[in-house]
């Protein structure tokens, strides 16, 4: 019998499913993704066959989260608790949050008691390295310290994603903690071998800027202006605004603060992975979201495949009206499914351990 069938998996903070498809491809059980963005609920349900529960992880109770996992199955809980509060893009100058970004850091104190009042056997958590040293490092010794009270053992440690196969250069803090025995993650599977850009999504049909091609809604270009048109076809493969002529470049370029934002207006390189998708990955002035070679900034379809979902996932809810920038949040935000395979594989290895033993 397949060791894995004995588990159920739960995935707190699931979004659109990430870190649930990548635990699906390795063979294990989903049985639900809990989040309070409603808007992920048809991605997650439709490419996923899990249930989607709305509802804040503050909110959830003992009983809400047990009655999601099957009766005599064994419990592995996992999640992404919401990066935001510890993106240097949302800390003050003084070091501080904001009062939303404070209420949303406390939620990991809420996974921490979730762990406490249901103990499954294996529990997975994902999130920006700054986590290891927002508030001094406070926040993440006291729940990994919360852990280990609990009876333990974690790791938590910080990996590139582009060296677990996803084409894309995207650092994450992944703790993993089980009531078996020592855990960690797997080794890196590709260091000799990244996913490049071209690789990725160098196959996919050609379109312009502005246009949606007529066989996937998805794959899809925003519109650049004259003045953005002219500025892409000034960079070359890899290049960005440091690349213009002056009359191009932004004014807030030329002052001496604004010299040190050379990706912006970027494009990718063929031959490198993508920089790390963010919630604005198909804004053409927003990073270093330019085509390699198209005078264009990325697709919605691309820019999931960088995030190493299948071509196939399907984002566009027909009951809906269609919003670019909600979808770009959606994947922009999502656990790359890559790195979900690799957390998955490290608890199946570990799990085939101690059963062994």
């Amino acid at each position: 019998m397949d060791l894995k069938l004995e588990y159920s998996v739960v995935d707190l903070f699931c979004g659109i499913g990430g870190l649930t498809r990548g635990f699906l491809d390795v063979g294990f059980q989903v049985e639900a993704g809990i989040d309070i963005d409603e808007d992920c609920r048809y991605a997650y349900e439709k490419n996923n066959n899990s249930n989607f529960v709305s509802k804040s992880v503050s909110d959830l109770s003992k009983e809400d989260l047990l009655k999601l996992y099957p009766k005599g199955k064994k419990k592995i809980l996992i999640g992404c608790a919401p990066c935001q509060p510890f993106s240097i893009f949302n800390q003050k100058s003084d070091g501080k949050v904001s009062e939303q970004n404070s209420e949303r850091w406390k939620l990991l104190y809420s996974f921490s008691k979730l762990i406490d009042s249901t103990r499954p056997e294996i529990v997975s958590m994902e999130n920006v390295p700054l986590l290891k040293t927002f508030k001094n490092g406070k926040v993440l010794k006291d729940f990994i310290g919360s852990l280990k009270s609990y009876g333990y053992h974690v790791s938590a440690e910080i990996y590139d994603s582009q060296y677990y196969g996803v084409p894309q250069r995207r650092k994450r803090l992944v703790l993993l903690a089980s009531l078996k025995g020592p855990i960690e993650m797997i080794p890196y599977t590709h260091l000799d071998q990244i996913v490049t850009v071209k690789k990725a999504i160098g196959s996919m049909a050609k379109i312009n800027s502005g246009d949606i091609h007529t066989k996937d809604m998805l794959h899809r270009s925003r519109k650049l202006n004259e003045l953005n048109l002219k500025r892409i076809k000034a960079t070359p493969e890899g290049g960005g605004w440091k690349d213009w002529d002056l009359e191009l470049v932004a004014d807030c370029h030329k002052k001496e603060g604004g010299k040190a934002y050379g990706s912006a207006y970027g494009r990718m390189s063929w031959n490198d992975v993508a920089p790390t998708m963010t919630t604005y990955c198909v804004g053409y002035n927003n990073g270093r979201f330019g085509h390699p070679t198209q005078d264009r900034a990325i697709s919605l379809r691309e820019a999931a495949i960088l995030q190493s979902f299948p071509k196939n996932y399907e984002f566009i809810d027909p009951n809906r009206t269609f919003s670019s920038g909600r979808i770009a949040k959606q994947i922009g935000n999502a656990v790359p499914v890559g790195l979900g395979q690799a957390i998955a594989k490290s608890v199946e290895i570990h799990l085939k351990k101690f059963n062994d033993e």
